[in-house]
């Protein structure tokens, strides 16, 4: 039955009235239900990128090393030479582990899973980014443990390595945690797959898991605020199943392999809508589908259901009629449903009937994203908390009285602190390839059969992006790169995930902006496209919105897997230096944050010529073979970075550091500037480092010797190594067992 199109059925559709009019407009007449159902999916924020896409466009989307181009495939590919290339993405799940923790992390890994292998690509790492509210909060405590439970034992189960991530900790994302999971898949240039409808005439094929009500109107309660109404709607919370998953991995890389597939898509967001709709809008065809052949898990499902279903694993998939008999035994032999649900037509239409009976009649390119979808841009408004933010005066702050307990504070912060309680919970070392494990700058990954690997990271600062949302994003996307070259590795391309507010706030939609110059300006000069991602808006309470937190997830290869170094110091004797300049500001630093309850100050801005200047001189060192190991300087500045070198997992270390201080010592040594990597080298090896310094006419400074097992810094710090390892190793788990 087919009920009247209302002003209040509209509305919970998450459609405006100028909305619903070019609904009418493009189909000449009142939609059916599951035509309003799937425009309101695929018109949502979530689906369509409509106040976003403007802004997107203007990043760097192709390059030197990029075989597709930013959003023509479900995963951005990178060519890494021989033959071989990386498929990566990074995408978020933030509403739903909001509500439900567990399957909400899950699903997301399990989803951007499928969008790598649908690329024809063997996912051989998985990384993640978190944001969560106060470890004094026992919700938040709850929500950690059901994320972080979630992200592991989907990818132990699916025997996907998780090599890496990051974690923050503040207020503003109490209420709306943030989790972003990204894979890496290696594939051959001759398998990339695409997700196009080509071919009048050829199968539509549904396979993978059974369809449910699970997930329903999932991408359009990923497009509103969270609320105490939004959060009845927990059937939007998708179930994932990773051994199923597995069984799809399996059969859909033998089918690409073989050259089965025309084209092939994850039923991901808007699930059936999105792949059928966006599939036929790409190849400029059409598909006609009916809902009737789609296998289903629960009775007296309708076509809205089926069509707006985002039940988990599984794909659509367009392959020659020829073809048919082959890819059926594929998937059956690893016991999964295929099934012919539709054809390609030449109309242009996505097409649904219900046992022949059409119920839904709409052009493709009217649904999609770079088709007819509404684009808007929205009104900004330079945020008004940034005046006092930025009137803040460093001075003003009492030095410490002990330095010791500062830097203890400081190493107990769970912003710093060692983040084992979350990675010992994942399996890094399944496939056996991981050369540089979770806890240093960047993970490393072996490419078996060659003598390569790749470094990957991910990496955002919130409250830089919040004090200065342009710095704050330029500087995520060089420390990413830092992470990289710091590894071992030269940097190739990034994806992101932009995590922000409700985007019809004037405030919210400024930063956003200012988050995407900055990232486009630091992509451009460090030859870094831009090879797609995902935008989260809405992520608020009634409270407020989260810090923006544009996550830059980014790749490079390593020529010789020899080359990976770690930021741990190696052997006692070896000389420490400081590639770049002192730090002369604490802006935004955890140190304001922790010992004075202050986020305020302007962010540390990137000098990008300066920062590169710096990475290429580390860079050429590790090429050759003169140092031992390279660490950023990054939250809690100079003294936290020396400090973590020391705590190498094979036997602790210490330091002896005897330096020429320039500025007020608490902001020299906690302060967060850019463009700082600590190394050790050999003492015989420092006149061909300075050699390499002088070249690049970069500023550095000798400031001690790898010791025992004390950490000294001139007359100001004096601790047991031990001691700081242990309140920085252990603090989260500590903060887990605290009774609230």
């Amino acid at each position: 039955m087919n009920p009247e199109i209302s002003d209040e059925l509209i509305e919970e559709h998450g459609l405006s009235k100028e909305e619903y009019k070019r609904i009418f407009s493009i189909l000449g007449r009142d939609p059916t239900i599951t035509e309003l159902g799937i425009f309101s999916v695929m018109w949502s924020e979530h689906a369509s990128y409509k106040n976003s896409i403007l802004q997107i466009k203007t990043l760097p989307r192709s390059g030197e090393y990029l075989l597709k181009d930013a959003g023509e495939e479900n995963a951005g590919v990178v060519d890494i030479g021989d033959g071989l290339a990386v498929a990566f993405k990074i995408e978020s799940h933030n509403h739903p582990s909001a509500l439900e923790p567990y399957q909400g992390a899950a699903t997301g890994v399990g989803g951007i899973l499928r969008d790598v292998f649908t690329m024809g690509a063997r996912p051989i790492a998985s990384l993640n980014s978190l944001r969560f509210g106060s470890l004094d909060n026992p919700r938040v405590k709850h929500l950690l443990k059901g994320v972080v439970k979630g992200i592991a034992d989907y990818g132990n189960c699916m025997g996907i390595p998780t090599v890496a991530g990051e974690i923050y900790f503040d207020d503003s994302y109490e209420g709306n945690p943030l989790v972003n999971a990204m894979t890496v898949g290696i594939l051959k240039h001759e398998n990339i797959a695409t997700a196009a409808a080509y071919g009048v005439g050829n199968f539509v094929l549904y396979v993978g898991s059974s369809t449910g009500r699970d997930g329903i109107h999932g991408a359009t309660f990923a497009s509103v605020e969270l609320t105490e109404e939004s959060a009845e709607k927990r059937t939007s919370v998708q179930v994932g199943d990773p051994f199923m998953e597995k069984l799809l991995l399996e059969a859909t890389l033998d089918v690409i392999k073989q050259n089965l597939v025309v084209g092939i898509q994850d039923m991901g967001a808007a699930g059936l809508t999105c792949s059928s709709s966006e599939m036929a809008a790409k190849a400029g065809t059409g598909v006609d589908i009916d809902v009737s052949l789609v296998p289903k898990r629960e009775k007296g499902m309708t076509p809205y259901e089926v069509m707006l279903s985002e039940s988990q694993e599984r794909m659509l998939l367009v392959i020659e009629p020829k073809n048919f008999g082959k890819v059926q035994e594929i998937y059956e032999k690893w016991d999964l449903h295929v099934v012919k649900i539709g054809e390609v037509t030449e109309d242009g239409n996505l097409r649904v009937r219900e046992n022949g009976i059409v119920v839904a009649d709409i052009p493709a390119q009217t649904l999609v994203l770079g088709g007819e979808a509404p684009v808007y841009v929205r009104e900004t408004q330079y945020p008004s908390y940034l005046e006092k933010a930025h009137s803040f005066d460093e001075k003003s702050m009492n030095e410490p009285k002990d330095y010791n307990q500062t830097l203890k504070k400081l190493l107990s912060s769970p912003n710093i602190a060692s983040k084992n309680y979350v990675y010992t919970q994942y399996d890094h070392m399944v496939r056996i390839n991981s050369v540089v494990e979770p806890g240093s700058d960047a993970a490393v990954v072996r490419i078996k059969g060659t003598n390569k690997a790749l470094a990957m990271t991910t990496d955002c600062n919130g409250k830089y992006c919040y004090l200065d949302p342009y710095e704050g994003a330029k500087g995520a996307v060089a420390e990413a790169a830092r992470n990289i070259i710091c590894s071992g590795g030269k940097p190739l391309a990034i994806t992101n995930c932009l995590n922000f507010g409700n985007p019809y706030k004037k405030e919210v939609y400024w930063t956003f902006s200012e988050c995407i110059r900055g990232m486009g300006d630091a992509c451009r000069f460090f030859k870094t496209p831009v090879t797609g991602g995902n935008v989260s808006f809405y992520n608020e309470t009634v409270k407020s919105a989260v810090y923006p937190t544009p996550t830059i997830g980014m790749i490079g290869i390593l020529e010789d897997v020899k080359l990976a170094t770690t930021q741990y110091f190696k052997d006692i004797g070896d000389v420490i230096i400081l590639l770049g300049k002192s730090c002369n500001t604490i802006g935004g630093s955890e140190y304001l944050a922790v010992e004075y309850s202050e986020i305020a100050g302007h962010a540390p801005k990137v000098e990008l010529e300066h920062e590169q200047k710096i990475q290429n001189i580390c860079y050429k060192a590790i090429r050759e073979g003169l140092i031992k190991s390279a660490h950023d300087c990054s939250e809690g500045g100079l003294v936290t970075a020396l400090a973590e070198s020391c705590f190498n997992p094979k036997g602790l270390l210490g330091a002896n550091i005897e330096m020429e201080l320039t500025h007020r010592p608490d902001i020299e040594l906690f302060g967060e500037a850019h463009s700082r990597i600590i190394v050790s080298i050999e003492e015989k090896n420092i006149p061909s480092l300075i050699k390499i310094i002088k070249k690049y006419n970069c500023p550095y400074q000798i400031l001690g010797k790898v010791a025992g097992h004390r950490f000294q810094i001139d007359k100001l710090i004096s601790c047991d190594i031990n001691e700081l390892y242990d309140l920085w190793y252990n603090a989260i788990q500590r903060k887990m067992e605290t009774v609230s």
